[in-house]
């Protein structure tokens, strides 16, 4: 009897576990099904994907959307649409709205507001606090929980926790891996003085390296006192792949691609468009960022997609917000470096479908694997396009890389089956649904 599948993917180049080679991919219900030559299988619908890398859906573990109480910055439907026009199929978002995802209602709250409205499948990050810290156990296991966030240096948003003791009531209660932005405040707030006003290039003297490593020192210590697993964002320097490189029993952590792409040499061109917390900084730290990834130090990549508007971001420094659009941009500009020689395929997949997986325990996502579901990242790798402000879907409307030449660029994102974008258009309705995990009971 001939196979049936809903939906076959044809003559593609499939990057998984087993390396990379052509293969067929045939889908039934929203998972995939079969993995090899489906020449004589039939199917409701057929892609084409000859001249095609078919990649595990990307997952972008690091992404401020803004809603609720921002929405004139992004919201969850218009940062999705960005995503997935962008190759991304999976989202894991910030806790630092109005109000705070830091109980179980509000995380109850977005994940409602997300169903079948977000246009890719999404997580969402619960903010740890002195307030939650006792409850931060069973925060992290509810449905739509991508664990517990922490704050430790002041960001966007309310939920700074700058001491140890502080971070450690919230460590000894966790269970699952938690996500911590290290800088450390004391710090800051001593080298306040160093902002110079109008020169967005004084952001990465004031945020120096020294808070950072400072921080993601103490954040290691409190770590294992409390017998505890930690992830550091958005790694801005060589110091701490050094240091992390000697603590990887118990910390994870990510690279961002402005942070592998970008120096402060940017700054006389972007100004306050460059400026984020951790800051783009002198390009030693962006060359060590690199020895992370080529060492297999860095684990995972994440956007920090965290949009302002252009009106925001027009403000004198250091009056301007930090952030910068990204979730759209990962994909292209990582392909890039892998065109470049920077990274290969393979370990860019790695960075971005089985890293988070793994430290993350998403259920039947991050793999091109019978039984996952069928979520996928469609690339031309040879494809050769500019970057424009034009095309991003975010309400910001703006990327730093506005006029970048790449080579390598998504071309389809399929979720759950149901292909999502194609050519760049979005071509279903909006489908998105919480991701599953597996510590979390709810896989």
């Amino acid at each position: 009897m001939t196979a049936s599948y809903d939906l076959i993917l044809k003559g593609g180049i499939v990057v998984n576990q087993d390396g990379i080679g052509a293969r067929d991919i045939g889908v039934r219900a929203g998972r995939i099904a079969a993995i090899g030559n489906l020449a004589t299988a039939s199917a409701g619908e057929t892609i084409d994907c000859t001249g095609l890398h078919i990649l595990p859906g990307v997952v972008d573990s690091q992404v401020h959307f803004r809603e609720p109480g921002l929405e004139h910055k992004e919201d969850l439907e218009s940062g999705s649409r960005a995503a997935v026009l962008g190759g991304v199929t999976a989202v894991f978002e910030m806790p630092n709205t109005n109000p705070l995802t830091t109980s179980a209602d509000a995380l109850a709250d977005k994940v409602a507001r997300g169903t079948n409205r977000m246009h890719c499948d999404f997580a969402f990050w619960v903010g740890g606090t002195r307030d939650n810290a006792a409850d931060v156990g069973e925060l992290e296991r509810l449905p739509g929980a991508a664990g517990i966030k922490v704050f430790m240096g002041s960001s966007t948003g309310d939920l700074l926790v700058e001491d140890d003791d502080g971070v450690f009531s919230i460590l000894k209660n966790t269970r699952r891996r938690a996500a911590f932005h290290s800088e450390d405040e004391f710090r800051l707030r001593e080298r306040l003085g160093e902002r110079v006003a109008g020169d967005a290039s004084s952001h990465p003297v004031w945020r120096d390296e020294i808070a950072a490593l400072r921080c993601t020192e103490r954040l290691v210590e409190v770590a294992r006192r409390a017998r505890a697993r930690i992830h550091v964002l958005h790694i801005s320097t060589a110091e701490e792949i050094a240091f992390l490189e000697g603590h990887k029993d118990v910390a994870s952590c990510e690279a961002t691609p402005h942070h592998l792409t970008m120096t402060a040499d940017d700054y006389g061109r972007l100004g306050t468009l460059l400026q984020m917390n951790p800051p783009v900084r002198v390009s030693r730290h962006r060359d060590g960022i690199w020895r992370g990834i080529s060492q297999g130090i860095v684990d995972v990549l994440g956007s920090d997609h965290a949009p302002h508007t252009l009106a925001e971001k027009a403000k004198e420094y250091p009056a301007s917000p930090s952030g910068m659009t990204g979730v759209q941009t990962l994909v292209p500009i990582m392909l890039d470096h892998v065109n470049a020689g920077r990274l290969t395929l393979e370990r860019l997949v790695d960075l971005t479908s089985h890293g988070p997986q793994r430290l993350f325990g998403m259920a039947r996502k991050g793999r091109i694997a019978a039984g996952y579901d069928a979520d996928f990242t469609v690339v031309d790798l040879k494809r050769r396009e500019t970057i424009t402000n034009a095309q991003q879907g975010s309400k910001a409307g703006w990327t730093p890389y506005d006029g970048r030449e790449v080579t390598g660029w998504p071309v389809g994102t399929i979720i759950r089956g149901s292909r999502v974008m194609w050519e760049g258009e979005i071509v279903s309705p909006s489908q998105g649904r919480a991701v599953e995990f597996s510590e979390s009971g709810a896989g």
